[in-house]
């Protein structure tokens, strides 16, 4: 299969899709290397960068996924009379901060933490899809441990965990067992 044609298979599948596709099952159901489709994904997502098109092709992780420009969402949300979502609260916020930067984490060293019993908070994260539950810790009551999910790379405009601005609690906390 030609550069071309790869390329344009990837584009129909991820628009087709509008979910995010993993790379493993690109390169299996287009019959070419891991490589071959993250080397067709990044031209393709240069060649939208390039242009200034309306879409993007983001990399979340080891998935694929198209989405709409970033800058576009103001005059999206108009054309589509989408009401903005609310604001995420301040509990929510602290909550993903320290699953993102110290994932996976228990309730337990959340709570630690804040300092404050956070229970509800995670279950509405998990709800919302922002958080999922990591397994559990191999302690006595084998507590869940949260992470983050794509959604939340999503909802955050982040190709992966490695583009979260530096923490300014580097050293600061720790989340111990």
């Amino acid at each position: 299969m030609d550069d071309y044609t790869v390329e344009a298979a990837i584009e129909g599948i991820l628009f087709a899709s509008g979910e995010p596709v993993a790379i493993a099952r690109l390169s299996s159901a287009l019959g070419v290397s891991v490589k071959s489709i993250e080397e067709a994904a990044e031209t393709i997502a240069g060649r939208y960068r390039f242009e200034r098109r309306g879409f993007r092709l983001l990399r979340l992780d080891k998935s694929l996924q198209m989405t709409t420009a970033p800058e576009l969402a103001d005059l999206i949300r108009k054309a589509l009379e989408e009401r903005k979502p609310p604001p995420m609260s301040r509990a929510a916020l602290e909550v993903l901060s320290i699953a993102a930067y110290y994932q996976p984490v228990t309730r337990a060293q959340v709570e630690r933490a804040r300092g404050i019993e956070s229970g509800a908070t995670l279950a509405g994260l998990v709800d919302k899809g922002l958080l999922a539950e990591a397994g559990r810790l191999e302690v006595p009551g084998r507590p869940i441990q949260y992470k983050t999910t794509p959604a939340f790379l999503r909802a955050f405009g982040l190709s992966g965990l490695e583009d979260l601005p530096e923490s300014e609690l580097d050293g600061q906390l720790t989340i111990d067992n």
